[in-house]
């Protein structure tokens, strides 16, 4: 059974190639991911950082671009491994 997430040989309309400028706010999450993965701090993987993605409802995973995705799931993965607790996050992001 496919999840939302899983668009493999269905039609989707075209891929848009043109070059984009990338927000500073996605390099800084590409970055804090590089950081989270390095071999030095294993604090995630790549692997649990899709499982994130994959795990966002249809609605949030529709809804979010990229990089929204991406930050979505590294907070998820880092209350659900007690690195940061929701209302420790809520305070650093406010």
């Amino acid at each position: 059974m496919r999840r939302h997430h899983d668009m493999g040989g269905l039609p989707a309309g075209p891929v848009e190639t043109a070059p984009h400028n990338v927000a500073a706010w996605e390099k800084r999450v590409d970055a804090i991911m590089r950081l989270l993965i390095d071999s030095k701090r294993r604090v995630m993987t790549v692997d649990q950082l899709r499982r994130g993605i994959e795990d966002l409802g249809p609605g949030a995973y529709d809804r979010l671009d990229y990089y929204q995705r991406w930050i979505a799931s590294i907070a998820n993965i880092l209350i659900e491994r007690g690195v940061i607790g929701v209302d420790e996050l809520g305070r650093r992001m406010a």
